[in-house]
């Protein structure tokens, strides 16, 4: 039984605008799925409306994470669930370290599982987890007493988003174009952890508009996303093909024009 499901969901902004207009996938423990589309085709969208933010409203279809509708539930909620999207652009946030942030919500992902009964990590336990996922991303540890992303390198950003991965173990990861912005080095290291944390209890939804991630974690399913829906199933030949090809033959049709229809 798939994990994430999604039957026919649309997504509209604030203004009413559809930017997702009907969309089916389905990802279960174990599998690597990435949505490939060009920029402007609604990726993002349908990762931020996946996780809660409120500008970006589910108008119809369901959402399911492992069986509940999640529509209804805010973005904490779906965390606690275990769900995750790393951003692709992670916002700074002044006053708060990365050490405080981690455990802060780790500690409330464990109260929620606990049935609401506090159950703090110890500390001793979280800081050897901590600086061993550190020290595998290449973070250095003086970060961890930094403010969360604040004067952050983009690739810091990144390592920072797949450290959160790490230590807070969701059961599906959705990770919005977090190869933008990277040189190869920092490329490999996060492709490396996302491939190392996806296993028998956690599957991941990479969305991305380059093949160059999956040349280092290699997706089981790709989808084409285009303006607004899959256009494409596939394994991972379908990505090589995009990246040789791109998406002009996946693009819609222009529409006619009246003389031009009447020629």
């Amino acid at each position: 039984m798939a994990l994430l499901e999604l039957k026919d969901v649309h997504v509209a902004l604030e203004d009413g605008t559809e930017i997702v207009k009907g969309v089916d996938l389905a990802v279960s423990p174990g599998e690597i799925h990435a949505l490939m589309g060009p920029n402007g085709s609604g990726k993002s969208s349908l990762a931020y409306a996946l996780m809660g933010h409120p500008a970006y409203e589910i108008t119809s279809g369901e959402a399911l994470f492992d069986g509940r509708d999640i529509i209804e539930l805010g973005a904490d909620q779906r965390a606690q669930l275990g769900l995750f999207l790393a951003f692709q652009y992670p916002h700074a946030i002044p006053g708060v370290t990365v050490t405080s942030f981690l455990r802060t919500a780790l500690n409330a992902i464990r109260k929620a599982r606990a049935g609401g009964e506090d159950d703090p990590v110890p500390v001793p336990e979280f800081r050897k987890e901590m600086l061993a996922a550190m020290e595998h991303l290449k973070i250095p540890r003086e970060l961890a007493q930094r403010y969360l992303n604040d004067g952050f390198s983009g690739g810091e950003k990144k390592r920072v988003e797949i450290l959160q991965m790490a230590m807070l173990k969701p059961r599906v990861a959705v990770l919005d174009e977090t190869d933008s912005g990277l040189d190869i080095d920092a490329l490999k290291i996060v492709a490396t952890g996302v491939k190392e944390l996806v296993g028998s209890e956690t599957g991941a939804l990479i969305i991305t508009h380059y093949q160059r991630i999956l040349n280092y974690v290699e997706p089981d399913f790709v989808h084409v996303f285009v303006d607004g829906r899959i256009v494409e199933e596939g394994g991972p030949e379908l990505a090589h093909k995009l990246e040789a090809e791109g998406y002009e033959a996946f693009m819609p049709e222009p529409i006619a024009s009246s003389s031009e229809s009447e020629a």
